[in-house]
């Protein structure tokens, strides 16, 4: 029987999981989601929430144990800022799982984890190699009416002078 052991091993030695799942917090940290295989979210939303929660703290020994972790300086900066402020009045439940489907090759179950109050900037962040054609068309359509905007800008002032 399996009595207090906590965590999935996924086929991974030690030194492998734990340097993979460092990785991960700092991919979603950075992008604020991305996608996986469905198990491999399901410990990553374990480690990302702890991770936030110390954030939450902002004391320089939380800093210190995030640094053990999440290596990138920029990533680090954005966990302590703006990240620990736009979860500052939630109690937890910091990621979010949202199944896929399954991917081609393997036929393994994936899913996108990601934090849950993203602001609308960080949206174009989170792409990943897989994204949707839907995502990309929005993107396009969205640079060319900031295009149109501009032009409108430039009409008025060319109309009040």
């Amino acid at each position: 029987m399996k009595h207090r052991i906590v965590g999935r091993r996924l086929d991974r030695t030690t030194s492998h999981r734990t340097a993979m799942f460092k990785n991960m917090v700092t991919s979603l940290i950075r992008h604020e989601k991305i996608v996986t295989t469905t198990p491999k979210a399901k410990e990553l939303k374990r480690i990302a929430d702890k991770a936030i929660s110390m954030a939450k703290r902002g004391t320089p020994h939380a800093r210190r144990l995030l640094n053990r972790d999440v290596k990138d300086v920029e990533v680090l900066v954005k966990l302590f800022g703006p990240i620990a402020e736009r979860f500052k009045t939630r109690p937890g439940g910091y990621t979010r799982i949202i199944r896929v489907g399954r991917r081609a090759g393997d036929n393994a179950e994936m899913a996108v984890i990601e934090l849950v109050d993203r602001t609308p900037a960080a949206e174009g962040d989170g792409e990943t190699k897989t994204a949707p054609k839907s995502e990309t068309k929005a993107a396009k359509a969205k640079a060319e009416t900031k295009g149109e905007t501009k032009a409108t800008k430039a009409k008025t002032k060319k109309a009040a002078e």
